[in-house]
């Protein structure tokens, strides 16, 4: 008897092609999209976002083209309280949060997949480019092998009750050929862009979104510098994330960057490039994605997603927070990012910044 998939469909290429690819392997599907938010709940007008009507559609019509069954699970309450709410939480506290992170752990892994067993179906099928490989009775997440795509660093999350019920179909293959599949099968997404922004910011302007989604006006303070001096006046708390330079609105007669922030006092830190750079960390919400790891652990790490891993000690706090030591100094590290751990292509855990 042919095993029973649910395939996570966006609309784009690459779920579309990873029901492709389950129908091949002889599965019996479905496919189903996340109804997450309405277009007046992020008070966006008719402008194109991720899981829209037309996202829905596409995905009806690769469902129909593979002759699978679709339907669309409505998420809109859970996506609120678990993303938006807390993407707004997160930027009001001073952190700078990565909700695709949060999606992926409450959302498609999460209520996705306790639909998915409801169902009394075998897997949950997503287009990440990623690797569930099992070995010994463990389930361990890996790279893709396309490096360029690599979505390890958003799926860290993932438990084992939950990986070995998981397949990411695409792990094997390059963003070239996942299209050359599409145009082959006739799919009408094969040329469809990848979503850039954040879904329910399609325009990318974070701060307007916040203020109109809070109906909150964030008030002006303090810019100091790491010393505490002050040296200028901010415009708002939420629009400022480490790192940053441009956007400050204030001439310093050299290039200044965001160090910090401090809820409480509502200032903002400023310091030089070099003063930027640190070596320690701390993360919390940590999740262990080897058996039984060692208290003290050498492995590579990243603090954001688009940057290669860098050398580093891992220290287990009696707590159950890490401290993350690196070989050399990084730049902006960045409280709400997620810092994950690697031994080559194997996800070691990863957790959040504080």
């Amino acid at each position: 008897m042919a095993k029973k998939a649910i395939i996570a469909m966006s609309g784009g290429v690459d779920s579309s092609v990873a029901a492709f690819l389950m129908k091949e392997k002889g599965f019996d599907c479905i496919g189903a999209t996340m109804k997450l938010y309405d277009n007046e709940d992020i008070n966006v007008s008719d402008e194109k976002t991720c899981c829209s009507a037309d996202d829905v559609e596409d995905a009806r019509s690769v469902a129909a083209k593979l002759s699978m069954p679709f339907y669309v699970f409505n998420f809109k309450s859970e996506f609120k309280e678990k993303v938006i709410d807390k993407f707004v939480s997160d930027y009001e506290n001073g952190a700078t949060p990565n909700p695709c992170i949060e999606c992926n752990r409450y959302l498609k892994f999460e209520k996705f997949y306790q639909r998915m067993e409801e169902l009394q179906f075998d897997y949950l099928v997503t287009g990440h480019y990623a690797k569930i490989e099992e070995k010994d009775g463990w389930f361990y997440l890996k790279k893709a092998v396309d490096n360029t795509k690599d979505q390890s660093y958003v799926l860290y999350s993932l438990r084992q009750s939950q990986l070995s019920h998981i397949l990411f179909p695409l792990g094997e293959f390059s963003k070239n050929e996942i299209r050359e599949i599409a145009e082959k099968e006739g799919f009408l997404n094969a040329r469809k862009k990848d979503s850039q922004d954040i879904c329910f910011v399609p325009d990318g302007d974070y701060v307007s979104f916040i203020e109109r989604y809070s109906g909150k006006k964030y008030p002006e303070g303090d810019f100091v510098d790491i010393n505490g001096n002050v040296i200028g006046r901010h415009q708002g708390i939420i629009r400022y994330t480490n790192g940053q330079r441009k956007g400050l609105g204030v001439a310093f007669g050299r290039p200044m960057y965001v160090a910090g922030k401090d809820i409480e006092k509502n200032t903002v830190t400023l310091c030089t490039n070099e003063e930027l750079f640190s070596k320690e960390l701390i993360a919390d919400n940590f999740n262990w994605l080897v058996p039984n790891p060692e208290k003290v652990i050498k492995c590579m790490a990243r603090v954001r997603y688009n940057m290669k891993e860098q050398p580093a000690t891992v220290y287990q706090l009696d707590d159950g927070r890490v401290k993350i030591v690196f070989d050399e100094l990084q730049r902006a590290i960045t409280k709400g990012q997620a810092a994950v751990l690697y031994d080559d292509d194997i996800v070691v855990g990863g957790g959040t910044i504080v």
